[in-house]
C-alpha cells in the first residue's frame, strides 16, 4: 500500500484522470491518491515545480509523486523515476524534475516505457513500477544511478544588486495574487535591516511586509511572505494582477513559437533598499 499523488495538465473533462487512479487501484486497492492538480501549465514549467515543490514536501516518507506534464512534447522512450527526501517523484525526463527537486537526485534511474505511444499505456507502466518499488525497498542501486544522464532545467533566480533586488512574476493564483520569485530568506540577506520600496508598477509602492490579509483595510495592497516563504503580492479583497497589468509569462509569445523551452518572459517586481 503507498499514498500516491497525481499532478498532470490534463484537466479533468473527460475520462483520463478517473482511469489512472483505475490502474494505480488496480495493482493495490489499499492505495490512498490524492490529487495536487490536474492544471498545470504544460507551457510554464516554473510555475509547475513550485506547485509540485511545495506540495510535495507536506507528505510522509515513502509517498509517491506522478507528474505528468508535457508527455508527449518529445519523442522519448522512458520516464523518470527518484527518490529525493524519502519520497519518490516519478516524472518524464523534460527538465521538471530538477526544476521541482532543485538538483539532480542523487538517486535516479530511467524507466522503459516499452514504446507505448499514449498516455494511459505509459501510466499503466507507472502504475506497475509504483507496486513493484514499494514492495521492494532496496530498488535503488548505486549502480543504477551513477551515470544517469537526464535533461535539466533550474528555477529562476532573483536578480541582485547592492540596493536593490528584482524577482519575477513565479505564480499568479485564482484570486489573481501575485507570487514572486523571491523566498523571505533571500530578501531578508539582501535587505539587511534597512528600509525598502516594492515598486509593483510604476506608480504602485509598498513599503513594508504584512503579517496577512487581516492586516489591511477592504481594497488595499500589501506585501506579504506567503506559506511557501515566497513574496506575495496581494490585495484585500481585490485582484492585483488585473490591477496592475502583472503576467507570469507573455502566452502570445508561447502560442507563436517565439519562446522556446529555457527561455521565458516575465513580469518583474523590483525592490529598492534605503
Amino acid at each position: 500500500m503507498a499514498i500516491i499523488t497525481l499532478s498532470t495538465d490534463v484537466g479533468q473533462q473527460d475520462f483520463l484522470v478517473g482511469a489512472i487512479k483505475g490502474q494505480l487501484l488496480s495493482q493495490d486497492e489499499k492505495h490512498t491518491i490524492a490529487d495536487i492538480t490536474h492544471y498545470l501549465s504544460n507551457t510554464n514549467y516554473p510555475q509547475a515545480a513550485y506547485i509540485c515543490s511545495n506540495a510535495f514536501k507536506y507528505y510522509p516518507a515513502g509517498s509517491f509523486h506522478v507528474v505528468i506534464l508535457n508527455f508527449f512534447d518529445t519523442s522519448i522512450n522512458h520516464i523518470l523515476v527518484a527518490k529525493h527526501n524519502n519520497q519518490y517523484i516519478i516524472c518524464p525526463d523534460n527538465g521538471i524534475l530538477t526544476l521541482i527537486v532543485g538538483e539532480i537526485p542523487k538517486e535516479v534511474i530511467k524507466l522503459g516505457l516499452q514504446d507505448q505511444q499514449n498516455l494511459l499505456g505509459r501510466t499503466g507502466i507507472i502504475a506497475k513500477a509504483i507496486s513493484y518499488i514499494s514492495k521492494n525497498a532496496g530498488f535503488f542501486k548505486p549502480s543504477d544511478t551513477a551515470t544517469v544522464s537526464i535533461v535539466e532545467k533550474y528555477p529562476l533566480k532573483p536578480s541582485i544588486g547592492l540596493d536593490w533586488m528584482e524577482g519575477q512574476v513565479l505564480f499568479i493564483d485564482n484570486f489573481e495574487n501575485v507570487v514572486i520569485n523571491i523566498t523571505k530568506e533571500e530578501f531578508d540577506e539582501q535587505r539587511k535591516e534597512r528600509s525598502f520600496i516594492i515598486l509593483v508598477s510604476r506608480n504602485e509602492e509598498i513599503t513594508t511586509i504584512s503579517n496577512n490579509y487581516a492586516s489591511i483595510s477592504e481594497g488595499d495592497k500589501l506585501a506579504w511572505f506567503n506559506s511557501a516563504g515566497y513574496l506575495e503580492i496581494a490585495m484585500n479583497k481585490g485582484r492585483v494582477a488585473s490591477l496592475f497589468g502583472l503576467q507570469g509569462y507573455n502566452q502570445n509569445l508561447v502560442k507563436t513559437g517565439t519562446v522556446t523551452q529555457n527561455k521565458w518572459f516575465y513580469d518583474t517586481v523590483k525592490i529598492f533598499f534605503l
